[in-house]
């Protein structure tokens, strides 16, 4: 990822979720691969997720949903991109999300859903070839 800006990812756990084990290997793992990623931590409101993408000039927002509550902190994650105008910023998602709620969460915006399982190459792959702001 050299000569351009390095992708800038938000990793966030909304709600009461308290089990990052998972968002923090990942953030990791991001960071050797050449990303710059920001770890908010446990119990962030969907306000301060997206705050933090602004004040980061984000290039993506990762959330790591655990709690059963996905569909909710999603929603309102989205509306508040929309309202803050930052819609180009990508949107994913990980955790234990039911296949069912997958096709919902894309149409709310939510690009991508990586469960258990998932690679983190197949997710640092995802994300450099969809950042849409450093085409």
């Amino acid at each position: 990822m050299s000569g351009k800006r390095r992708i800038r990812v938000i990793i966030a756990k909304p709600g009461l979720d308290g089990h990052d084990r998972g968002a923090k290997v990942l953030a990791r793992s991001l960071m050797e691969r050449g990303f710059d990623v920001v770890y908010t931590g446990i119990r962030q409101t969907p306000d301060d997720i997206v705050r933090a993408a602004i004040e980061e000039d984000a290039d993506v927002i990762g959330l790591s949903v655990l709690s059963g509550a996905h569909m909710y902190q999603f929603r309102r994650v989205a509306r508040l991109m929309k309202q803050n105008k930052i819609e180009d910023v990508l949107l994913i998602g990980g955790g234990i999300i039911p296949e069912s709620d997958r096709p919902k969460l894309a149409r709310i915006g939510v690009s991508a859903v990586f469960g258990p399982g998932s690679s983190i190459d197949e997710i640092s792959s995802f994300i450099t070839s969809r950042c849409r702001r450093l085409k």
